[in-house]
């Protein structure tokens, strides 16, 4: 099974990985930089410069309706910052 999850596409992490060559990851929560930097490697094809990792706690989440409240909790994950070499990039868009 792959370490990486799927890649974070937002406005932030575009922003990022224009100005700062800086790309998002959510990876598996037993994965560690080693291993990430790795499959970073070998998916794009890219230097991999630094890797920093952060553990987001799932949120408790309650909704209210007729039949009373529907108490649940968000899903928890690891998410990577990668860090590329300059002058490389990693296009997403490509296996579209």
């Amino acid at each position: 099974m792959s370490v990486i999850i799927k890649p974070i596409i937002t406005e932030k992490m575009t922003t990022q990985g224009e100005k700062l060559n800086k790309y998002g990851f959510i990876v598996r929560r037993d994965a560690n930089k080693i291993q990430i930097k790795k499959a970073i490697k070998e998916l794009y094809g890219v230097d991999v410069v630094e890797v920093n990792t952060m553990i987001y706690t799932g949120k408790n989440k309650v909704r209210y309706t007729k039949r009373g409240f529907i108490a649940g909790r968000t899903q928890a994950y690891k998410k990577a910052i990668v860090t590329v070499a300059e002058g490389e990039k990693i296009d997403f868009y490509s296996n579209i």
